[in-house]
């Protein structure tokens, strides 16, 4: 481990927030130790996640999609694991681009474990919120429906989910209450355990009004977030299948707006069966790791 500081941002989209490591040459070693103890909200900087920021052709698990995309976004979770993506999390590593000039407004690409995700950061508007700084929308890919039943529980609750997947696994459940949710400091118990063999995100859901849905979920690795991108979309690809809505048979794109504990988001899915997500993506503090604490003297 090198003695020199770290430098390291904070940023979140719709309060799923997370510490940016920035490292082009992936020259830094982050093991899932330092990760979790990265992301501890008490002893460490806290967050979700950290979304480590290094050029495509500079990691092995990216080389093949360097040509298509030139950053990759090696997410992990808040345990230190190693995810597939994360829909907030791609905009907020899209954001640090920016404000490290690294790209401009526009269109740019991001790999990840999932794929190279295609994103439109919007241009700025003067009064805006977050000081004017434009939504950021990702196409998340097409979501893939699995066969089978699947159920999702909480104590003596158990309600049928839809098993949606978007790179990464979903379980959409809808009930009445989120309350109904209870905690979800640990995940809910799910069945069959052969749907998910790497573990879900599990999602509750609840109607608000035409195509306006409201969500809580429990992500693996993190426990309950303040929101999931790749779990709205998930929500509202669930929610337009059973509204009897599929744009691949109407032809026509298909809107939710999907609220969450930290904000909103907005989920269209096209004809194509591409998903895309719009949502806001702050960076609210930058700093240094002092290397004394990720390694403290015996």
């Amino acid at each position: 481990m090198s003695t020199a500081p770290i430098a390291f941002l904070k940023g979140h989209g719709t309060e799923n927030d997370f510490v940016i490591v920035p490292d082009p040459g992936n020259t830094i070693d982050l093991p899932s130790s330092l990760v979790a103890k990265l992301c501890d909200r008490r002893a460490g900087i806290g967050g979700d996640g950290l979304l480590h920021v290094v050029r495509s052709a500079e990691h092995p698990d990216a080389r093949p999609m360097a040509e298509a995309a030139e950053w990759f976004m090696d997410y992990r979770n808040a345990d230190g694991s190693i995810a597939e993506m994360c829909g907030n999390g791609v905009r907020v590593f899209a954001r640090y681009l920016q404000r490290a000039g690294l790209v401009g407004e526009g269109d740019l690409a991001v790999a990840t474990r999932g794929g190279v995700k295609q994103v439109h950061i919007a241009k700025a508007q003067a009064g805006g919120e977050f000081g004017g700084l434009g939504d950021i929308t990702v196409s998340m890919g097409r979501a893939v429906l699995p066969d089978g039943d699947v159920t999702v529980s909480v104590g003596a609750r158990e309600w049928p989910a839809r098993n949606v997947n978007m790179g990464n696994p979903h379980a959409v459940a809808f009930v009445d209450d989120l309350d109904h949710a209870g905690d979800l400091f640990t995940a809910p118990p799910f069945s069959p355990a052969s749907a998910y063999p790497q573990g879900v995100n599990v999602e509750f859901v609840v109607d608000r009004g035409p195509r306006h849905v409201e969500m809580r979920v429990h992500e693996r690795g993190s426990g309950e977030t303040r929101s999931c991108g790749t779990g709205a979309c998930a929500v509202a690809v669930a929610a337009a299948r059973r509204d009897g809505a599929d744009p691949a048979v109407t032809g026509e794109p298909v809107t939710y707006t999907v609220d969450l504990p930290g904000g909103r988001l907005v989920i269209t899915e096209q004809p194509d069966g591409a998903v895309e997500m719009t949502g806001p993506a702050v960076i609210v503090a930058e700093g240094t790791i002092d290397p004394e604490w990720i390694t403290p003297a015996e």
